[in-house]
């Protein structure tokens, strides 16, 4: 009776040890797990951080243009040589107004106007779209006809490449767009403030332009805010009232499973495939015309719809059934049920899954190939009818161009794309943290 009862550790002497050696094991184990997680996410974010770097780096100057103050004197001998504006006033329209521009630029360098390679090198400084830009001043006020006013022009693409630093200078003039006299003449004029980096504004008025200091995304932004409006007025009602319907009314059996199933694998097909859809029933079998941002519209609406109907039933039915009971309780119709009391209390979810909808579409890309929005669009499209063209495409363009200046160009688009997408995004988790319920 006074024998001590020896604990089966004791006795065995391996089965605690054993039971610690399998803690430790588990323990170890959910270490490494932890591990493999950090190690995942650092690398995610080490990878996201050198492609935003790899962006902003190239692209923050596109925010930025040289431009050269040239006092240009309005000569009517260049302008109007007959006089015929009076008369004709389409006349302005003709002039060779890039040469005015480089007469002021040669006056201001004080280069002999005899000697043509200097002067034709000055003329190389400024951009080819002076033309446009002092015929516009000339038509719209006649009357600076014979004057000379200090007008700030954009310099060219490779001056502005070289003044931002993008050119190595270092090589031999053979083997760059821009001599050793233009270099002197740049850092001439910088140091005198007459030729200096100005906020870009052109970046988001102009259109499309085939010299990079006069292209611009103003026609792709018109185009991607159109498309959006049609994406917005289309596939959020046929949305949610598909999503209503399924989750809400209709009953359950194999043709309403094989729909989801369905909406379900519409959601994974690639974009292109809509894209071809959209080639076929609407350009060539409904007529309507190519590059028009109707035609995207209709195409990233049918792409944004299983997004939408996914995300919409999710919400509904996040809903606790009790509401819906007690709402039915009280004698409220099943329509009333779901318009009164289900649909708003599942409205942060529709406005989040939307709102991500239009985020994917406004990124998309290889459906408005197929369809032709890629023309050259210089006018910005007064309606969803005219050709246009959408920021992403927009950005495709120009990464296939050759010249140095539109490297930059691309980067820049790509943040001002990145924006529209930060501040869909930002918006879509304000929304849901706003008004959502917790049950």
């Amino acid at each position: 009776m006074s024998d001590a009862v020896t604990p089966p550790a004791a006795v065995a002497g391996t089965g605690i040890q054993k039971r610690d050696i399998g803690i430790k094991r588990r323990y170890a184990a959910e270490r490494r797990f932890r591990a493999y997680g950090l190690i995942a996410i650092a690398l995610g974010i080490l990878f996201l951080t050198a492609l935003l770097y790899t962006v902003i780096s190239k692209g923050y100057t596109a925010f930025q243009q040289t431009a050269i103050s040239v006092p240009v004197t309005f000569s009517e001998k260049i302008i109007d040589p007959k006089g015929e504006r009076a008369q004709n006033p389409q006349a302005l329209m003709m002039a060779n107004y890039p040469v005015l521009a480089r007469n002021g630029l040669v006056r201001e360098l004080g280069i002999d106007p005899k000697n043509k390679k200097l002067v034709s090198a000055a003329g190389k400084m400024l951009s080819a779209g002076s033309r446009v830009q002092l015929r516009d001043m000339v038509l719209a006020d006649p009357s600076i006809i014979g004057k000379t006013l200090p007008v700030w022009i954009l310099a060219s693409g490779d001056i502005d490449s070289a003044f931002k630093g993008q050119v190595d200078l270092s090589v031999d003039q053979a083997r760059r767009q821009v001599d050793d006299q233009q270099i002197a003449w740049m850092n001439q004029l910088a140091k005198d403030n007459i030729l200096v980096k100005r906020f870009n504004t052109g970046l988001f008025t102009y259109g499309a332009s085939s010299r990079a200091e006069t292209a611009g995304v103003g026609v792709a932004i018109i185009g991607s805010l159109y498309m959006m409006g049609i994406v917005l007025v289309l596939a959020l009602p046929i949305g949610v009232a598909a999503s209503i319907y399924l989750e809400e009314f209709a009953p359950k059996n194999r043709w309403t499973d094989l729909i989801e199933v369905n909406i379900n694998n519409l959601a994974a097909v690639p974009s292109i495939v809509f894209g071809l859809l959209g080639l076929a029933v609407f350009i060539n079998f409904a007529g309507m015309p190519r590059s028009a941002s109707l035609v995207g519209g209709l195409v990233l609406s049918l792409m944004t719809l299983p997004t939408i109907i996914i995300a919409t039933r999710a919400a509904l039915k996040a809903v606790p059934p009790s509401i819906r009971a007690a709402a039915l309780g009280l004698g409220a119709s099943r329509t009333q049920m779901v318009f009164h009391h289900v649909l708003p209390l599942a409205a942060p979810g529709v406005m989040t899954g939307t709102i991500i909808g239009l985020a994917q579409a406004l990124g998309e890309t290889a459906p408005l190939l197929l369809i032709g929005m890629v023309a050259f669009v210089v006018g910005v499209p007064a309606s969803p009818m005219d050709p246009a063209t959408a920021l992403p495409v927009q950005i495709f363009m120009w990464a296939n161009e050759a010249e140095r200046a539109f490297v930059e160009r691309t980067s820049g688009a790509i943040i001002i794309l990145l924006g529209f997408l930060a501040v869909m995004n930002i918006t879509a988790i304000i929304l849901r943290r706003r008004f959502e319920r917790r049950w």
